[in-house]
């Protein structure tokens, strides 16, 4: 396959990537502020985006596979909020490993890179586009 090929193939895998961490970030600041639901129940977990570089059989080109979202081992937040319904003995309740700021700036370097290849892509549509417009005058 031609290199063009190579190229979109490689920004259409990092379309797809860019897609999962716009969609974990998105869960994550959704569920940044839920708890577990009974008392000694764990509340959400954060989700990290996992991905593994691979060949493209087809066109050559290095892109990038998406795997599961993995859950992050980090501990909980604990507040201490003794009249919640799911406070422990102590008075504490768990929240999330969700630190907002930090999705928020995933979420907006995850739209960045998403932007950036929608950009190749549409470049390499232009220069294919002008290359069949040279080769139909000749």
């Amino acid at each position: 396959m031609s290199d063009l090929s190579a190229s979109l193939a490689a920004a259409a895998s990092g379309l797809k990537a860019q897609t999962v961490r716009i969609r974990v970030a998105a869960e994550n600041i959704a569920n940044a502020n839920s708890t577990a639901d009974a008392p000694g129940g764990e509340p959400y977990r954060r989700r990290v985006p996992v991905f593994e570089p691979s060949v493209d059989r087809d066109t050559n080109a290095l892109v990038v596979r998406t795997q599961a979202p993995q859950l992050d081992r980090s501990a909980f937040q604990l507040r201490y909020e003794p009249g919640h319904p799911v406070a422990d003995e102590n008075g504490y309740v768990q929240y999330p490993n969700v630190v907002s700021l930090i999705e928020a700036a995933d979420l907006r370097d995850a739209s960045r890179a998403y932007e950036a290849n929608l950009t190749v892509i549409e470049n390499a549509r232009a220069l294919l586009g002008a290359t069949l417009g040279i080769l139909q005058r000749t």
